[in-house]
């Protein structure tokens, strides 16, 4: 396993994360134990969860996952060989305090949920997992138009990194990250943070993948050269770069079948990139997933990656990606492929 820091932070995270979203739904507590044991076992040390999982969200799951993690941690006594991440909702989830924005008095709520589901006393990394002002993450990108007051803004900011200040004093989080956040966003976020000598955002968790690169190339401007890196979610694009769903394809149990939301990715555009992007790997005899995972590893402004899997067999194989070296030849297929089909979603 390869190590790199969490922003400039002492701390190493594993370039392989480990995602536990669908553990509590998709997933059993056991099956979730299983995939823990394994993962920290080949040297995955570093945990990605958030209050509002099991995925798909509801009033009925949420919390659920963090609760597993909990008892894994109480069962196994292994909690300081894990940098533990979790993030707190935006609005938009009834169910999760009435919907309500990030702000001092539902950061605290938040906190002190997760920690007790956790079963800990601090948590690594907490991420704010979308921003008040909404997202164009989850397919809203095309029609995405930014609406905001500056000033509330940036005093929201303030008034989030000031509650963090405490909080990191306090030893309840180690440090914070953002998730699902823009070019604007990012950078404010880092201003304000010098300006005012408060804690630094270290890491963005976005979606990035084969399929989806919206990250490029402003984000990965920001993360290079402002030590901000990317948590990588989705690399896999939910599954379907395996091309398991392929014109329609439901296998029973898997994630999409399984999925109470729209599912904007789908559609004959994206079956159409991930045909040509399985003809790459099976021409340089390669397991799509694996060149899939292996181009996101191998990203300068990469932290970690974070998979996700419903069975051991998914899990072996994604964790082994980080022994996967792909080839000039392969790089220059990627690229082809991507100006053909550059936003297939």
């Amino acid at each position: 396993m390869e190590y790199r820091n969490l922003g400039k932070t002492d701390l190493k995270v594993s370039v392989v994360g480990l995602g536990t979203m669908t553990w509590g739904l998709q997933n059993s507590a056991d099956d979730g134990f299983e995939q823990m044991d394994y993962a920290l076992d080949h040297g995955v040390n570093f945990f990605d969860t958030a209050e509002m999982y099991a995925i798909p969200p509801s009033a009925e799951t949420y919390g659920t996952t963090e609760s597993i993690i909990g008892k894994w941690f109480a069962s196994r006594n292994k909690r300081d060989k894990v940098i533990l991440a979790s993030k707190m909702t935006g609005p938009g989830l009834e169910w999760i305090r009435h919907a309500e924005p990030i702000n001092k008095k539902n950061i605290l709520l938040a906190v002190e949920g997760s920690l007790k589901r956790l079963q800990t006393d601090y948590i690594d990394l907490y991420q704010l997992h979308w921003p008040n002002r909404g997202s164009y993450h989850f397919g809203q990108i095309w029609d995405y138009a930014p609406a905001f007051d500056k000033q509330a803004e940036e005093d929201n900011f303030l008034e989030v990194l000031n509650t963090f200040d405490d909080l990191i004093k306090q030893g309840k989080i180690r440090h914070i990250g953002l998730s699902n956040e823009t070019a604007w966003g990012t950078m404010k976020w880092l201003q304000l943070a010098d300006a005012h000598g408060l804690p630094r955002m270290v890491t963005i968790q976005n979606e990035y993948s084969l399929l989806c690169r919206h990250f490029e190339p402003d984000l990965q401007e920001i993360s290079l050269h402002e030590s901000i890196g990317l948590l990588a979610w989705s690399p896999l694009t939910r599954g379907m770069i395996s091309g398991k769903y392929l014109d329609g394809a439901q296998p029973e149990g898997a994630r999409l079948t399984i999925e109470t939301r729209h599912e904007h990715r789908i559609a004959p555009q994206t079956d159409a990139a991930i045909k040509k992007y399985i003809d790459l790997a099976n021409q340089y005899q390669l397991d799509v997933c694996q060149m899939a995972l292996s181009f996101v590893h191998n990203q300068p402004f990469v932290t970690s990656t974070l998979i996700g899997a419903t069975n051991m067999a998914q899990l072996k194989t994604n964790i082994a990606s980080i022994d996967v070296k792909l080839d000039k030849a392969v790089y220059e297929g990627i690229a082809k492929i991507r100006r053909e089909y550059p936003a297939v979603f």
